[in-house]
């Protein structure tokens, strides 16, 4: 068996690399959707920047990393090799899973995938008496909670916004009258919930905290705070009166986004990197089967490894698979009447029954306009500054709690929660953008009975047939890979040659990662 604890840790290791490029993949449109539906940056700018503050955000997320690591399942009650299987198997199911998601264009929650496959792959080896069942239904808890919060706030918070603006971002005076307040409040509840909820484990900012916070009272100084942004914007609106007020809300977005990626990084690190370093933990140190276990709980996580895995998930983000998820969850969310979208018939039937039991109202959103080089907007910018901020803020307090909730659940909620305070269902492709957020919605509910019952699956090839079942369920791994790459790809060409020949038209490669219809 050391032979097969050695090989497995190696396995580990090298498909650790390959889901944190899923991670990336899967997850870079909840970073960069917004912005880039707004058409306030380049696609590629803004992965650029959004990959940087992941790496940085990776650096912060121990406490994350802890609650998926060991919360799950209790590893020093299994031997070492049980433990191993257990968190090769994820990655065996969990790449695999991620990949076919990506290749289709759909969202799915890395956070669910990678607790229930633990939880498959603990049920079906050890039994259910060693799964944590508390700590299984914290997390569960924590996702439905986090998604309920951004579908509310977002829509709350866009209808606000949105009766004050209306449709002109862009109008001078208006923003002038409306902008410093509206910023002022982004920027005091981003600072708010990235730093000092997200960051309260840090040792300045628990002197912040001490000497301010405590002493005067959170809402005393959240209100303050409000007000000297807001005095902030509004001088500088003012020295910048003949342009400034053009970049108001563009601005807040990138924050927003810049903030929402450091988030996921402290978040989401802990999908790909917890189960690997866990084998590598137990594989290194010597001692016992229990004893070895034990360490998997205790010894800290170095700083160069999370530092290591962010980069690899930022590079994930760049990829062509990373750019048909951004498509399809910005075009759920679009303005526009006509999109590219692909949703079963019985979603979009059921749509239908919605929409005609809800009558049709008047648009809140600004009418549907191309960008200068002749790009679809797919959002306005106050809406995209609304869409990364509530997302951002929603994500860094649970981390800050060690809770993994899901990136993708949280973001995929605020786009629908400002789309439906905007009434884009109002008109056009309704039925077709309704269904296909049926669609995900309803993936979202089959991905974690896939994760159990194949993660346990393999799990037990893994444990029962040793060195023969590794190396059986990595082909397995590398064939359905194959199998559903060819499948995405043809569901691609047929359900999107039409933007393919808009983007041809336009002197713009198919392939390039800013290709959005």
């Amino acid at each position: 068996m050391p032979h097969f604890v050695t090989l497995a840790m190696f396995v580990g290791l090298g498909m650790l690399v390959w889901d944190c490029i899923e991670v990336g993949r899967n997850d870079a449109a909840n970073l960069v959707n917004a912005v880039f539906g707004a058409r306030v940056m380049r696609r590629r700018v803004a992965v650029m920047i959004a990959g940087a503050a992941v790496i940085l955000g990776a650096s912060f997320s121990a406490p994350v990393i802890e609650t998926a690591r060991k919360g799950i399942f209790d590893p020093t009650v299994l031997s070492i090799e049980m433990a191993i299987a257990i968190y090769v198997s994820v990655y065996f199911v969990d790449t695999v899973l991620l990949y076919t998601f990506s290749g289709f264009g759909m969202p799915v929650s890395t956070t669910a995938c990678l607790v229930f496959e633990l939880v498959g792959a603990a049920l079906f080896l050890a039994g259910p008496s060693k799964v944590i069942w508390g700590k299984v239904g914290d997390v569960v808890a924590a996702i439905i909670l986090s998604i309920t919060i951004s579908l509310i706030a977002s829509f709350m918070v866009m209808r606000v916004f949105r009766g004050a603006i209306r449709d002109k971002a862009q109008d001078r005076d208006t923003v002038l009258l409306h902008g410093p307040w509206i910023s002022g409040a982004i920027l005091t509840w981003l600072t708010w919930f990235m730093v000092f909820k997200g960051l309260k484990n840090v040792a300045f900012v628990k002197t912040i905290k001490a000497t301010v916070f405590e002493v005067y009272g959170d809402w005393v100084v959240l209100f303050v705070l409000w007000g000297a942004f807001t005095l902030l914007v509004h001088l500088v609106l003012v020295c910048t009166h003949r342009q400034g007020y053009k970049h108001l809300f563009a601005v807040t977005a990138v924050l927003g986004m810049v903030c929402m990626a450091f988030a996921f990084g402290q978040n989401d690190l802990a999908n790909a990197a917890s189960p690997g370093l866990s084998s590598f933990a137990l594989w290194q140190h010597g001692g016992s089967p229990a004893d070895k276990a034990d360490l998997a709980s205790e010894i800290p996580i170095p700083i160069w490894a999370l530092f290591g895995c962010g980069i690899l998930m930022a590079g994930g983000m760049f990829t062509t698979y990373a750019q048909r998820v951004t498509r399809a969850e910005v075009n759920t969310g679009s303005q526009f009447d006509q999109v590219a979208l692909y949703a079963p018939q019985w979603c979009r039937t059921l749509a239908r029954v919605f929409l005609r039991a809800h009558k049709r109202q008047e648009p809140l959103a600004p009418d549907a306009a191309l960008s200068e080089t002749g790009k679809k907007i797919h959002y306005d910018t106050l809406r995209a500054s609304v869409i990364t901020g509530v997302s951002a803020s929603v994500i860094a307090f649970a981390s800050g709690c060690g809770l993994p909730v899901s990136t993708t659940y949280v973001a995929f909620a605020a786009v629908l929660g400002t789309g439906m305070s905007d009434r884009v269902f109002a008109r056009g492709d309704a039925d077709l953008k309704l269904g296909r957020a049926v669609w995900v919605i309803t993936c979202w509910f089959l991905a974690p009975v896939v994760a159990i019952l194949a993660t346990g699956c393999v799990a037990r090839l893994v444990h029962h047939l040793s060195i023969v079942g590794l190396l059986l369920c990595l082909g397995l791994n590398l064939g359905v890979r194959r199998y559903f790459r060819h499948r995405a790809d043809a569901h691609e060409l047929h359900y999107h040659k039409s933007a393919e020949q808009d983007d041809n038209a336009s002197e713009v490669k198919p392939e390039s990662p800013e290709v959005l219809p």
